[in-house]
């Protein structure tokens, strides 16, 4: 086991993936629910960017309705930048030998 390699290898890993983060985190994933009612961005790092709403959904006596919509599309749009980024690290990750458990 050359120590050396290990090292330079784990330092470019290192590099590659600060590179993949900041190139998924500029990315947007969009959710649409409610049959096209509630559109939701968020981009790869996890934040929420926009919510459109149409106003036909609103309905003052049934805000639950709109509050999981919102959700929904909340959830599906971060769900979709992070099923990106396990894609990207196993990428990364693949022929790099890892130890079971190591991993991503």
């Amino acid at each position: 086991m050359n120590i050396a390699k290990m090292m330079k290898q784990a330092q470019q890993m290192q590099k590659k993936m600060g590179e993949m983060q900041a190139e998924l985190a500029d990315k947007e994933f969009e959710s649409s629910v409610g049959g096209g009612k509630v559109t939701v961005v968020a981009n790869g790092a996890g934040d929420v960017v926009s919510i459109k709403i149409d106003p036909a959904v609103i309905d003052p006596d049934d805000v639950e309705m709109l509050e999981d919509l919102v959700l929904t599309g909340v959830k599906q749009a971060i769900e979709q930048g992070k099923a990106e980024g396990q894609a990207e690290m196993s990428k990364l990750t693949a022929g790099m030998g890892l130890p079971p458990g190591l991993g991503f």
